[in-house]
């Protein structure tokens, strides 16, 4: 139970989600500085995760430079990779994980939340994403990068509906319809394909 004089300490009073019974509130001075760090540590992360495949792109691209070239730029990307992936990417993402548990076990009422749970399974398929992007990563880095600069650039768009579907169930909830929000993101899909067809064509275009 929330008390008076918890309040007149400072503390505040968190309501984390619309229809909690005031008992089931949580008194807690740094939620939200956890809140906080773990936000920060998630765009840091979409950040890297966003990049990579576009550095993937030109190492493909890079491939078919002549010789010259393809022997300074592909080294040059190979180190952004790295750096990327390594300093700020694989570290936003662990930091990230662990500021979101904490937050879960500070509130675990959230838990009981239908949009939290389908929240977590595109957690879930996030992680199933930065797996595969990691495997691309290591392919590169020997040597072994065999799909098509536009396989990348598609690739590169799956973080990006992770990131939406995620986005609007945070902050809409309970209150987004499940049929419209998977119209979005289909639509959403739609777009972003035709995007990557349309910057296709006007690269062939312009030779």
């Amino acid at each position: 139970m929330c008390s008076a004089a918890g309040l007149m300490n400072g503390q505040q009073l968190l309501s984390f989600e619309k229809g909690v019974p005031l008992e089931q509130y949580i008194i807690v001075d740094y939620y939200l500085y956890i809140k906080a760090l773990h936000l920060i540590f998630v765009t840091t992360y979409f950040a890297g995760l966003f990049y990579m495949p576009r550095l993937m792109v030109y190492l493909v691209e890079a491939a078919d430079r002549p010789q010259a070239e393809s022997d300074i730029i592909i080294p040059q990307l190979r180190l952004m990779m790295k750096r990327l992936w390594q300093i700020i990417t694989v570290p936003s993402a662990v930091l990230g994980l662990i500021f979101g548990l904490w937050m879960l076990w500070i509130n675990p009422f959230l838990l009981g939340k239908s949009w939290m749970l389908v929240k977590l399974v595109f957690v879930g398929l996030l992680i199933l994403y930065h797996i595969k992007t990691h495997r691309f990563y290591k392919a590169f880095l020997q040597g072994n990068g065999q799909r098509s600069a536009r396989f990348f650039r598609i690739w590169n768009e799956g973080a990006t509906l992770i990131l939406f579907a995620v986005i609007f169930l945070a902050i809409l909830k309970d209150s987004i319809h499940w049929i419209f929000g998977l119209l979005g993101l289909f639509g959403l899909a739609f777009l972003l394909m035709l995007g990557i067809r349309l910057y296709k064509r006007h690269r062939n275009k312009n030779g």
